[in-house]
């Protein structure tokens, strides 16, 4: 009984349960219903077939009026397969679409024509079906607000054919579509893509299309955006549409941002170049106002910069250059004013010319039409030009003055053979007058008048290869002589010039070749009787040697006989002795001033001590000095060294010092030989003191064969001089009359063999 009661009250429970369930699910089918028969019926209210197509199957789900009327239209069966074929055999860009809606679900619209009738095509995807819309429109039907707009699939086509993104977004900035090219930019395959990963074309786009939605004005920016790779230029300009959507187009600009960056980077480094130039430039706009100017242009002007930058008219610089007399004075200022304005218009035959201003400087003036409108000017200061130019005619006027002063005959011809310059020696030279050589005018035109006097050919060939070729190594400077038809010499020489002309001189040597002629016919005499000389001095030399040897010989043999001679037979033969050595001495020193006098005279160079070289020569004429009553005096340093000489040849011309300061000394006197060291060099001083040189003696003491109070030829001092100049040294002269006199040798502490004076040489 508890079961059956239990299983009563559950019945009950589940028959209540299950009748709610009934009445709501009756309610839901009430209401799909009434939704179905409003869709049909919003379907019916508008014109159009709607199709369902899944995987093959194609099912009309309304609308089977406009599908008969399409078969109808196209000429295809009454089926919606059918019609759906038939379209997209007409039209296979249609065919294409639909086959992607079917396998991708890609939405698309199109439209098919035929004749005046056309039928609009929408697809759309809804999960595993796709649904397609037809509407057909006639000729007939497009009268009224719509006539000659596009549907809204051609519309969209029309946009996705475009190669600049273009979209539609909320004011929130939420997208709604997009056309091909935005896609592309952003690099979504779809829209449905870009929806789903929140792309956008720009974040700067986006706040640009909210300000646009915020004031409902249109708004525009410039914006670079990287596209592709590339940043690219873009003009966004976002328009508020009906319904709250924004309008969004981007026009590519890249190529007009960056001509017009080009532009400006060529203006920025037009205007530096015109900076550094020295010329003033000004460039003013076609209404007639500064655009540009360079720092020069102020400078020369001596205009206020702060002014310039206010861009003042051309007119009103003018203006006040008038009240500051920096323009050319005139009698008529408004008249010349205005036909400088009126150069904008037409700059004519005179458009650059020569201002000469009150404060003595003369301008170039350079007027030009400016590629952008308006003017361009250039001032140039050509003062210090003008000066140049009359300084450069003065400068011809005294070259071709200084030419025609001149003996030699100079003709000077440019690179292209044509005569420049001639002088009046030139004219008389080749007996031709000015007209003849004017009327030649050229090379082979000079040469046809000159060939009267000169007929080789030869020479006149090589003279123009001077002139016409532009080989450096043809130009090179020709010298040389050659005979006229009138026997006469002429020296030729040509000389390239620096710009590029040649100089060809003439000279008239005939007096100096046979002035030649002669010297050197004296010269050879000359030569000869060198020779002569010589040849007599070293014969008569040789003939005194012989028997002055025998001379001195027996001499010496009677001095050594003692006893056997007697006291004034001794005299004699010391007499004899002395008088042969004098002698002997005289003829070495002829000897050697004859070898001095042929250069042939070489020294045998050595380290030679100089203390005792002067120890040396003391020692020499120590007893003869003590004869004479004087004494000899030998005074230097302990550390004087060493000097590099022929150490005979030095101490032969100390010993023509020493002698002349024995012969000089009076009894009692003193002769000193003395050395020092100084600045490269080694000084040797011989003093005594004796009666001196007289003042008119001295300049010639040095000389050959001056007379000496005691005999001799007279060459001592003269060889000295000689020997010490060998050595590359001089000999200097200190005496006063009654005071004694000095000796100084200059030497060089390094002396080279053949290192005497020039004129030594001769």
């Amino acid at each position: 009984m508890c079961l059956a009661l239990a299983a009563t009250f559950w019945a009950m429970a589940q028959g209540r349960s299950f009748g709610a369930r009934v009445a709501a699910l009756n309610d839901q089918l009430k209401q799909a219903q009434f939704a179905a028969e409003s869709a049909r019926g919003a379907v019916d209210a508008f014109d159009g077939a709607i199709l369902a197509l899944q995987s093959d199957d194609v099912t009309l789900v309304s609308g089977a009026e406009t599908v008969a009327a399409c078969a109808r239209v196209f000429a295809s069966r009454g089926d919606p397969r059918s019609v759906l074929e038939t379209l997209a055999h007409i039209d296979p860009h249609v065919g294409a679409r639909l086959q992607a809606l079917i396998d991708g679900g890609e939405g698309f619209t199109g439209q098919v024509h035929r004749g005046d009738a056309a039928v609009e095509i929408e697809g759309r995807s809804g999960g595993a079906t796709s649904w397609v819309r037809l509407s057909l429109r006639q000729a007939s039907e497009n009268t009224g607000a719509d006539t000659g707009l596009p549907s809204a699939g051609l519309l969209t086509d029309f946009l996705d054919a475009q190669s600049d993104p273009v979209w539609l977004t909320r004011g929130s900035g939420e997208l709604i579509w997009a056309n091909e090219a935005w896609l592309k930019a952003v690099e979504a395959p779809t829209l449905a893509s870009a929806r789903t990963r929140g792309l956008s074309f720009d974040s700067g786009t986006q706040g640009l299309a909210r300000e646009a939605a915020v004031s409902g004005q249109t708004r525009t920016a410039l914006r670079w955006i990287t596209v592709s790779g590339r940043r690219r230029a873009f003009q966004i300009v976002a328009r508020p549409l009906p319904g709250g959507m924004i309008a969004v187009s981007a026009l590519d600009v890249t190529d007009a941002e960056e001509a017009r960056e080009a532009l400006r980077r060529h203006i920025e480094a037009q205007g530096e170049t015109f900076d550094h130039i020295g010329e003033a430039v000004a460039i003013f706009s076609s209404a007639r106002a500064l655009l540009f100017h360079n720092a020069a242009f102020a400078k020369l002007w001596a205009l206020e910069p702060a002014w310039l930058e206010e861009k003042p008219s051309h007119g009103e610089i003018l203006d006040r250059l008038r009240q500051r007399r920096r323009l050319p004075e005139t009698a008529d200022y408004a008249g010349w004013k205005a036909a400088e304005l009126r150069r904008y218009e037409d700059l004519g035959s005179g458009s650059d010319e020569i201002w000469s201003l009150p404060d003595g400087r003369a301008l170039r003036v350079v007027r030009q039409l400016h590629p952008l409108g308006g003017l361009l000017l250039l001032f140039s200061d050509i003062t210090d030009e003008l000066k140049l130019k009359a300084q450069y005619n003065a400068l011809i006027q005294v070259q071709q003055a200084t030419l025609d002063k001149l003996s030699d005959a100079v003709a000077v011809f440019g690179s292209d053979g044509r005569l420049r310059l001639h002088n009046d020696a030139f004219t008389g030279l080749w007996s031709v007058s000015r007209a003849q050589l004017q009327a030649a005018s050229d090379f082979d035109g000079v040469v046809e008048l000159c060939m009267r006097r000169v007929h080789d050919l030869q020479l006149w060939g090589d003279l123009k290869a001077r002139v016409t070729d532009t080989d450096p190594q043809a130009r090179a400077p020709l010298t040389g002589e050659v005979r006229t038809s009138d026997r006469r010499t002429i020296a030729y020489q040509s000389r390239p010039l620096p710009d590029g002309a040649t100089l060809i001189a003439f000279s008239d040597i005939t007096d100096t070749r046979e002035l030649e002629g002669a010297l050197m016919d004296r010269s050879a005499a000359l030569e000869d009787a060198e020779r002569l000389k010589r040849d007599f001095v070293g014969n008569v030399s040789y003939e005194l040697r012989t028997p002055l040897t025998t001379i001195i010989g027996y001499s010496e043999l009677l001095d050594h006989m003692g006893d056997a001679l007697s006291d004034r037979a001794r005299g004699h033969v010391a007499a004899v002795r002395v008088a042969a050595g004098h002698l002997a001495r005289s003829i070495d020193d002829v000897l050697d001033m004859a070898q001095v006098d042929a250069g042939e005279m070489a020294l045998d160079l050595g380290d030679t001590p100089v203390e005792t070289l002067l120890a040396q020569a003391a020692a020499r004429w120590d007893r003869e000095a003590l004869d004479g009553g004087a004494t000899i005096t030998v005074v230097c340093p302990e550390d004087i060294g060493l000097i590099r000489a022929d150490a005979k040849r030095l101490g032969q011309a100390l010993d023509h010092l020493v002698e002349n300061a024995v012969r000089q000394s009076p009894k009692g006197g003193a002769i000193v030989l003395a050395a020092r060291r100084g600045v490269g060099e080694i000084q040797i001083q011989v003093s005594d003191q004796g009666r001196g040189i007289p003042f008119h003696v001295q300049a010639h003491i040095f000389d050959r064969f001056v007379g000496r109070d005691r005999g001799g030829p007279g060459l001592g001092l003269a060889l000295v001089k000689a020997l010490v100049e060998l050595h590359g040294g001089w000999v200097a002269l200190e005496s006063e009359p009654g005071a004694g006199a000095t000796f100084t040798c200059h030497l060089p502490e390094e002396a080279y063999a053949g290192s005497a004076a020039p004129e030594l040489q001769f």
